[in-house]
């Protein structure tokens, strides 16, 4: 198999049919569906939530997650 010469919907299909032989059908869509397009801005809401949040609270954060 040359992925060089496939084309792109080749090397798509190729990638489900090994998904799917992988990780069954279920678990394909599973995985597939961590990447679907939600339509948000997620530059826009990030900046939202690094500027809500202070220094020392995520410090705080932090620490308390690595003292569990």
């Amino acid at each position: 198999m040359n992925i060089q010469k496939m084309s792109l919907n080749q090397i798509k299909e190729t990638g489900l049919r090994a998904l799917s032989k992988t990780l069954g059908p279920v678990g394909m869509v599973r995985f597939l569906q961590q990447f679907e397009n939600s339509g948000g801005d997620y530059t826009k809401d990030r900046s939202k939530w690094l500027n809500e949040a202070e220094v020392q609270e995520i410090t705080k954060k932090i620490k308390n997650k690595c003292a569990e």
